[in-house]
């Protein structure tokens, strides 16, 4: 029976549902409450994402059973290798994929990630830099990746 945990981020309330097959969805919501007691089953992805917005992680080892057809299993495993901090443009992950005709349905598949943030969606940009849709939000996308590629510049002044 799957269970579900709302914890706080910076970029608003995340939901977490798994069992003990492993976390199968993680997702952000605008508004809500969140848990007082987090399920055993969710425990170490929980504190592996509150980790990552501290900045304290950079990748995730909690079990994950996102749901998907195999097409898309195929394009969410293939994200995985996306590495912190690095970004790959939807052409890229088609040509990787070993089809630059499916795009679209890469794009589509990508857009379909149950699990935000652990599965790296939002390293996937357009071909020429551009944020390109983002189902969170572009807002949330581009603060993702300045979280995952900080500035050390120094102000001057």
């Amino acid at each position: 029976m799957s269970k579900t945990a709302f914890i706080n981020s910076p970029l608003g309330i995340t939901k977490i549902v798994g069992d003990e097959n492993g976390v199968s969805i993680i997702s952000v919501l605008s508004e809500g409450e969140f848990s007082t007691k987090i399920p055993n089953e969710l425990q170490e992805a929980v504190s592996q994402l509150q980790e990552y917005f501290e900045g304290k992680r950079k990748d995730f080892d909690f079990k994950i059973n996102p749901k998907g057809t195999d097409f898309q299993q195929k394009v969410w495993q293939e994200l995985l290798n996306i590495p912190f901090g690095k970004t790959m443009s939807y052409m890229d992950l088609s040509k990787k994929l070993g089809d630059v005709k499916a795009i679209r349905a890469v794009a589509s598949a990508n857009g379909k990630n149950p699990l935000w943030i652990v599965v790296p969606c939002h390293r996937v940009i357009g071909t020429d830099g551009s944020l390109t849709g983002y189902a969170g939000g572009l807002w949330r996308k581009k603060w993702l990746l300045e979280h995952e590629t900080p500035s050390y510049q120094q102000s001057l002044f």
